[in-house]
């Protein structure tokens, strides 16, 4: 139970000085509010905790890492803006400036180590950003892999500098089931998905409606094909989580809870349809 608190609390102080640093009151004016994955900022945090640092050491590693992880994530949030403008460019500019932020960060402590490690990380995400948005994957698989990449490759290379690359698939199918609940809301609720028009395109390569003029049944295939995915890396996950060493009882917990808001597809359709 003390290291439950003890997490929770090494968390919750590098939590509040990641929002001092991205809440900007001018940048909020123009933009979204930028996103902190606090899930991907847990696992950084429970990571840095295995090892005997200092606690500003620690803190700084996991908010630099945490501040290059909103600039990608801010950078990818500018291929949902519909058209140019004040936002856009407001928007590309947080995204450098958090970058920044991470440099001087990381700079300061003379860690070139790890800028290395995080550098190799971006590098991963954007390559496979390029392959997702601008390549057309050749496969289902691809489309899948590329989209797992974006969501873990950060963590992953922060795990390794740890020497914890044991954790590395846990963490690549923990994020990337959590990617695919959300893209799946997206789609039920509002039918407006980045994946789905991927496996749109692949399924129904000559369409060019829209995801919600699709037909019913073209629809429900979609869904058939994410809950395929689904399933099998949350029965990865479960199996993971009784064999990777070292995870903390309050992570665990936070799987727990990201695995139980699953539900079949067949369920959910009905209900929003």
């Amino acid at each position: 139970m003390i290291i439950v608190l003890d997490i929770r609390q090494k968390y919750t102080n590098i939590k509040e000085k990641v929002e001092k640093y991205v809440w900007d009151t001018y940048l909020l004016k123009y933009i979204e509010s930028p996103t902190i994955d606090q899930d991907k900022l847990l696992v950084l945090v429970s990571i840095a905790d295995l090892h005997n640092l200092e606690e500003r050491e620690s803190e700084n590693l996991c908010l630099s890492a945490m501040l290059i992880q909103i600039a990608l994530d801010t950078h990818e949030h500018i291929s949902k803006l519909q058209e140019d403008g004040v936002e856009r460019q407001l928007t590309v500019l947080a995204g450098d400036y958090f970058s920044g932020l991470y440099y001087k960060l990381l700079a300061d402590s003379k860690d070139i180590s790890m800028i290395k490690t995080l550098s190799k990380g971006v590098k991963e995400v954007n390559e496979s950003k390029i392959t997702f948005y601008y390549q057309s994957p050749s496969s289902i698989d691809q489309v899948m892999e590329s989209l797992k990449l974006i969501e873990s490759s950060l963590m992953t290379r922060f795990a390794g500098y740890f020497k914890l690359d044991i954790w590395n698939y846990f963490l690549e199918d923990l994020l990337f089931f959590k990617r695919l609940l959300n893209e799946k809301e997206h789609f039920v609720q509002q039918q407006d998905s980045v994946l789905f028009e991927s496996l749109k395109t692949h399924l129904y390569p000559y369409s060019d409606c829209r995801l919600s003029e699709l037909s019913s049944e073209q629809q429900q295939q979609l869904l058939i094909i994410c809950e395929q995915y689904l399933k099998q890396t949350k029965q990865a996950i479960e199996k993971a989580m009784t064999k990777v060493p070292y995870v903390n009882e309050f992570l665990k917990n936070k799987v727990t809870t990201l695995l139980n808001q699953h539900q079949p597809y067949v369920k959910t359709f009905a209900e929003e349809g």
